[in-house]
């Protein structure tokens, strides 16, 4: 060793020579787990809402009651006039029905997306929405029909809708025509190979 590195060395052991080791009970706690658990457990839950509304954007707020015997009714701008008329005539064959009998307002706008978002990529154009009339449902009169009118709207894939004619249910249903699938004519031909 050279006379440099010597004399650094004594120089470092004479400056640490009032150095003492931490003793074991003065340790600092920078993490808490079981705080860092119960944030963890937060985010988790953010995340989860979030990716909920992300998977299904149809509200449950905001919701105006439709009576019973009312029409419902909705036309995109740029719909033709005589597209909507055979709509509302039950003139287009209805490739899908969705029944909401029996269940809940959650399990109805499950449902209704799920339907709608296959029924598109399917390439299916009409499809029947039988969500019944709720004389007697709480807290108010016609509540799922109330919701479909409602999240109808919502979905980028309706471009119109309108209540059924008698023989499809009357105010009890709804057609629903959805727009064309950005690969409509390779769908077309795989449906027209299987039949």
């Amino acid at each position: 060793m050279s006379q440099f590195q010597n004399d650094d060395i004594d120089s470092f052991f004479a400056e640490m020579q009032d150095v003492k080791p931490i003793a074991s009970d003065d340790k600092a706690l920078l993490h808490d787990p079981e705080k860092a658990l119960a944030e963890k457990q937060k985010r988790a839950a953010r995340q989860m809402s979030v990716r909920e509304k992300l998977a299904n954007p149809l509200s449950m707020e905001g919701v105006k009651p439709v009576p019973p015997d009312e029409f419902i009714h909705f036309q995109q701008p740029g719909i033709q006039d005589g597209v909507f008329k055979k709509l509302r005539l039950g003139k287009y064959p209805l490739e899908t029905n969705v029944t909401l009998a029996g269940k809940t307002l959650e399990q109805s706008r499950e449902l209704i997306y799920t339907t709608i978002k296959s029924s598109h990529e399917r390439g299916v154009r009409a499809l029947l929405i039988k969500h019944g009339t709720g004389e007697n449902s709480k807290p108010f009169p016609a509540l799922k029909k109330s919701y479909v009118n409602h999240w109808l709207r919502e979905l980028d894939e309706v471009i119109a809708y309108h209540t059924a004619q008698p023989m499809h249910g009357g105010f009890g249903a709804t057609y629903v025509l959805l727009k064309k699938h950005p690969h409509q004519k390779l769908i077309n031909r795989e449906k027209n190979k299987k039949g």
